[in-house]
């Protein structure tokens, strides 16, 4: 595989920094998220939700709910709706709830789940639920759950009902997702796996395995991206190519086909976008990279609205770009 250098052209937006910021007026009752917000989703009825360490919170377009606050007093990392409508919320402690929108059913190792910390959920096309759990993966079919284990550096079945409730276990399973061929992939902060239902098998770029990935997405021509401690690469079935050796942590592509990342940038980080229609090709492409924030300390999950705007989470709370301009959601 051959590792190609990109030429990157930065394009810094006026009027979109932390002092052209503006703020929304917040409703009477309505709490947006305060702290850590690691993961955001738009259900099918035009929801936002998002999971956060203060709770899953449900965005209706005016107003802030926090929806766990008398369930628990856990931390979140991620959410999803499946197929049925249901919502999944992981959190680190208290396992995954499933909420139907009217009761919460809570899943932990007592009703078989690898881990109580659960940092992503997907949904297969079979409509099977993956949960990416400290030191493996629970596979749960609607009536049982399956346990799939890290072992130093590899990955396989327990059919033994091993739990690792009681340790913290190194390496933790941080983004799953399936692609178009059927084979699921699993990022870790150890190796990355792709599997075909039987085996497990490390994926690599010249020899060397990709490791410590926190976030991999397929794009709509079918490309692997993955992003983490070695930055950002994208698989087209036959080579790998990377676009940037700072470190990512999520990845999302918009309707338009552009590709977002929230990333290590020089003094902070930053919220980028790489213009899809420069990315058309891949032997010799020279992409455009319009980074539209760049002084968070952390950025996390990444959304487009129904609207078109960009929700992304951050150490403390949420923020929208319409375009334009950053909202900061924070109440008064």
């Amino acid at each position: 595989m051959i590792k190609y250098v990109f030429a990157l052209f930065f394009i810094f937006e006026l009027g979109v920094s932390s002092k052209g910021q503006g703020k929304t007026d917040i409703p009477a009752g309505s709490t947006p998220p305060k702290s850590i917000t690691r993961n955001i989703m738009q259900d099918r009825k035009g929801n936002i939700w998002f999971a956060a360490f203060d709770g899953i919170f449900r965005y209706d377009g005016s107003t802030f709910v926090n929806i766990t606050s008398k369930v628990s007093s856990g931390r979140f990392f991620s959410v999803a709706e499946d197929r049925k409508g249901n919502l999944w919320f992981g959190s680190i402690g208290e396992g995954v709830y499933r909420y139907n929108g009217e009761a919460f059913q809570n899943f932990t190792i007592k009703e078989g789940l690898v881990n109580n910390e659960v940092g992503c959920i997907y949904e297969d096309k079979a409509g099977n639920i993956w949960f990416g759990a400290n030191g493996g993966a629970s596979l749960y079919d609607g009536n049982s759950i399956r346990n799939f284990i890290m072992n130093d550096d590899s990955m396989s079945e327990d059919k033994t009902g091993k739990t690792l409730s009681l340790v913290r276990p190194p390496n933790e399973v941080t983004s799953i997702i399936e692609d178009r061929t059927g084979k699921l992939w699993f990022a870790t902060r150890g190796n990355t796996f792709v599997y075909d239902g039987k085996a497990f098998v490390v994926f690599a770029h010249n020899g060397k395995p990709f490791r410590n990935v926190r976030t991999l997405m397929e794009d709509r021509e079918g490309n692997i991206w993955l992003g983490g401690n070695d930055g950002l690469w994208c698989y087209n079935g036959s080579t790998c190519a990377n676009f940037t050796t700072n470190f990512v942590g999520y990845i999302y592509q918009d309707r338009k086909g552009n590709i977002w990342t929230s990333s290590e940038a020089t003094k902070a980080w930053a919220l980028s976008r790489y213009e899809g229609k420069s990315l058309s090709g891949m032997l010799y492409p020279k992409p455009i990279v319009t980074e539209i924030k760049s002084d968070e300390k952390m950025i996390f999950g990444i959304l487009e609205a129904n609207d078109g705007s960009i929700w992304y989470g951050t150490l403390q709370g949420v923020y929208r770009y319409d375009g334009n301009a950053i909202i900061d959601f924070k109440a008064k």
